[in-house]
């Protein structure tokens, strides 16, 4: 759109935030750029994947790769980093702390990083909040990548590694006051893409390139059974999700759950894999794992939390539905028995917008609406005043903003502590008249994936985010997301919802449907038992999708609902896939 003047008349009326209550993913946490110089081919970019969270004395710290230190949160909102490079003179700068394993044994956090070597450190804190560590053990005599621990009730205790595309995953007990291997490692698990169709290859699960990896191992104890977890079939996918496997014991026999634990395969942010299951402080449980944008660099990626637990069968789940829509934190009263998703919808898809500058056909202001991490705008230059103008359509009622910057002609390789957005949000009725909803022209910290969650909703047509200062590069947004709710109807129940399922490969399935006039997308849920649809797909602009994730050997269950700015439809009737 062509560059238009500001109105020159302006409220200075703010609407404070309060104490977040909802979290929005990605997660809005300070990542650091990726330290690697041939990662950066096409453009240095923040990163960072293979996350852990762990409890620790009612704290929540989290891991991941390649971040020179690590954060903790009391709350799961507010993330506060703590530097630390966990590197001695002999380990490779480049492969500090990837992919880590995180454990607490009584008081004590252990952090151990991949490598292919005998000679990584084991890192002891009991103040990790205070950034005091020390070797526990210089140099432990087994390595692999991606490694994980388990404690077991018994005080026995294992650690599990591997990522490949050829290897299985691996597990072994470790000897508690040496933590050096007690026996030989075990093969626990190989990928089975020719009946999982979610193991294989591909932005389509079609195969095509290489086979499928398996890596990140986790393991969660739940009355009496063992879920392994594990990521495939490769990070740089949309349907990069976790699976697990239910055993008897901490390295198996597994069996395969069919569906993926955790897959996030449509939407702003997709992939949900490689990642790690805790619990809060009310013992409910969350996932923590990747989410993949993979333009700059194969992994260029962020994280996202979701919900998760066992359901009254012990089958375990991950709850993605709505997954980078507002949920609320665990301080809400609420259990995982309900749902954790607010109903804040997105009131902004493909609406108009307008912005101060464009830096090329590339990167064209639509991007900012279109609900996709992997495209963006750019203005033509980090200048204060640069600005973008949402328009809603109608008034609605606005509870939460999020704003994700994007990462065009950035400098940085690496973590710096020392970087800050500012930026001042507007909304008006009329586009004329302006009110200030949120002034960070002051704001110190790094927040590349802004959440705004209103003290109270306002009523509001338009938003607009005007550019005070960014860390690095031009200023440049892939997605100003604005949540709440629209005046209109909700969408209407979709019809004539068909399931095609063939014997040429019962992994896969064309799904097709009578487009909903006023829906923007539709969410399809499916599964192996009619009651448990726990995996969820959303589509944007379609009425058709196929699906490649099916266990070959089951009958599958499916359901679709239309999505607008105003609400969800009455789901469909179930249809059953055999």
């Amino acid at each position: 759109m062509k560059k238009v003047l500001l109105p020159l008349l302006c409220f200075i009326v703010v609407v404070a935030e309060a104490q977040f209550t909802t979290y929005c993913n990605p997660i809005n946490i300070d990542y650091g750029y990726t330290p690697i110089p041939n990662f950066s081919t096409w453009g240095r970019h923040r990163a960072t994947a293979d996350p852990v969270i762990v409890n620790y004395k009612g704290d929540y710290y989290l891991f991941s790769t390649n971040q020179w230190g690590y954060w903790w949160s009391s709350d799961m909102s507010k993330w506060n980093f703590v530097a630390k490079k966990f590197l001695r003179p002999w380990n490779n700068v480049y492969d500090e702390l990837c992919a880590p394993a995180v454990t607490v044994l009584g008081d004590t956090m252990l952090v151990f990083g991949s490598t292919y070597s005998s000679n990584f450190t084991l890192w002891m804190s009991t103040n990790p909040k205070a950034n005091e560590w020390k070797p526990l053990v210089d140099s432990l005599d087994i390595g692999g990548w991606d490694p994980a621990f388990f404690l077991d009730d018994d005080g026995r205790f294992y650690m599990y590694n591997g990522s490949s595309n050829r290897w299985p995953l691996y597990g072994i007990e470790l000897d508690r006051k040496t933590f050096q291997p007690k026996g030989t490692r075990k093969e626990l698990y190989f990928l089975e893409s020719w009946r999982y169709g979610w193991h294989r290859f591909g932005e389509y699960m079609d195969d095509t390139f290489l086979d499928g990896f398996i890596e990140g191992a986790w393991v969660t104890k739940h009355k009496g059974k063992y879920y392994f977890q594990y990521a495939a079939p490769g990070t740089e996918f949309s349907g990069y999700a976790d699976g697990v496997a239910v055993g008897d014991g901490p390295l198996g026999y597994f069996q395969n759950q069919s569906d993926p634990l955790s897959i996030k395969a449509g939407g702003f942010a997709r992939g949900a894999g490689h990642g790690a299951t805790f619990q809060d402080n009310r013992q409910n449980y969350w996932h923590v794992s990747t989410i993949a944008i993979s333009v700059k660099n194969n992994f260029e990626r962020r994280l996202g939390i979701w919900p998760a637990g066992f359901d009254k069968d012990g089958v375990m789940y991950c709850t993605t539905a709505f997954g980078d829509y507002p949920h609320y934190l665990p301080a809400d009263e609420r259990t995982h028995d309900q749902s954790r998703f607010t109903g804040w919808m997105l009131l902004n898809y493909k609406k108009p917008v307008m912005v101060s500058s464009t830096l090329g056909s590339n990167y064209a202001a639509n991007h900012i609406v279109d609900e996709s991490i992997k495209t963006y705008w750019s203005a033509a230059s980090s200048n204060k005043g640069e600005w973008i103008q949402s328009d809603l359509g109608e008034v609605s009622t606005i509870h939460a903003v999020q704003i994700n910057y994007a990462d065009q002609d950035a400098v940085f390789l690496g973590k710096t502590t020392d970087q800050y957005h500012q930026y001042v949000l507007y909304h008006s009725i009329d586009g004329k008249k302006w009110e200030v909803l949120v002034d960070k022209s002051r704001n110190p910290t790094d927040v590349p994936h802004d959440y705004i969650e209103l003290n109270k909703p306002i009523e509001a047509r338009y938003v607009k985010l005007e550019n005070v200062h960014v860390p690095s590069g031009k200023f440049a947004i892939s997605g100003l997301r604005v949540f709440g709710k629209g005046k209109g109807k909700t969408p209407d129940a979709v019809k004539d919802f068909y399931v095609l399922r063939t014997e040429k490969d019962k992994r896969s399935a064309w799904l097709k449907w009578s487009p909903v006039d006023n829906a923007y997308a539709y969410n399809i849920y499916l599964g192996t038992d009619p009651e448990k649809l726990y995996t969820s797909i959303m589509v944007h602009d379609a009425n058709d999708y196929y699906y490649k994730g099916m266990d070959s050997k089951k009958t599958y269950y499916y359901r679709i609902e239309a999505v607008n700015e105003n609400g969800i439809s009455v789901s469909s009737s179930i249809v059953k896939a055999d």
